[in-house]
């Protein structure tokens, strides 16, 4: 298959990059579950908080109807931003199925796997939101990025190939929640945005340095912690490209919303 990952380094990897997912989890379920009980009381209805399957998200509103108080961004931004998610948790488990990762390493499988998992979350997590807030659940993808994986899909031959169309997608998914923190109008939901968001950064910065790694034909110094006296000079910064995260690239939140 061309390149080869080190099962033992991979597996810190991915007990890393859960271990991240679980702290953020705990803010992204605090701030939907007051983000539900303060629309809940808007409103004078009861409300409780749904259950969480794994690091899932989820909140029932009973006898809701729409949020009173939402913002015009709101409903659209955690729409987008679930349609998002819904193309990432796509595009992982395609590649999950395609021939030469199928008959890889059984680790790197479970890699990808893994962030399929923590995706579908955070779809379910802002779906929940955005039903909270009055609007609808969104189950597609993002159109936009749909259409840009749709072409590049029959281009991928190699793991370094899944790498380059992954790190696409977690950069804007990171840029956009990131965004969406100062567009959104209530705080829950900034809350909610910004649990996320630093996520899909670390996906991001994972999948630079590999991407680097296997550039380099040294898939063996995929590591945590590194060997730093192996490593390129420029390792320490690859997969830290900016000093604060950008969002020039960055989607509109009416981009994924529910027509």
């Amino acid at each position: 298959m061309g390149e080869t990952l080190d099962t033992r380094l991979l597996t810190e990897l991915t007990e890393t990059s859960e271990d991240l997912h679980s702290d953020a989890s705990k803010l992204t379920k605090a701030a939907l579950a007051d983000f539900g009980q303060e629309n809940a009381e808007r409103r004078g209805r009861w409300w409780r908080p749904g259950l969480w399957g794994g690091a899932a998200a989820g909140a029932v509103l009973w006898g809701a109807t729409r949020a009173s108080a939402a913002g015009a961004d709101d409903v659209p931004a955690l729409q987008t931003a679930a349609s998002l998610e819904n193309l990432a948790v796509d595009v992982y488990t395609t590649a999950a199925g395609l021939p030469f990762m199928k008959s890889g390493n059984a680790v790197v499988n479970a890699f990808i796997a893994k962030t399929t998992q923590q995706h579908r979350a955070h779809a379910e997590a802002f779906n929940a939101a955005a039903v909270q807030a009055g609007g609808k659940a969104q189950t597609g993808p993002d159109p936009k990025y749909a259409e840009i994986v749709k072409s590049a899909l029959p281009t991928i031959k190699t793991p370094a190939d899944v790498v380059t169309l992954a790190i696409t997608l977690e950069d804007v998914a990171a840029q956009t929640y990131t965004k969406n923190v100062s567009q959104v109008s209530d705080p829950k939901l900034r809350q909610l945005f910004g649990s996320v968001a630093p996520v899909e950064a670390q996906h991001r910065a994972v999948l630079l340095a590999v991407q680097a790694l296997l550039a380099g034909n040294a898939p063996e110094l995929i590591a945590l912690p590194p060997d730093l006296a192996k490593l390129p000079a420029a390792a320490g910064a690859v997969g830290f490209p900016d000093a604060f995260y950008p969002t020039k690239d960055a989607s509109p939140t009416s981009e994924g919303a529910v027509k």
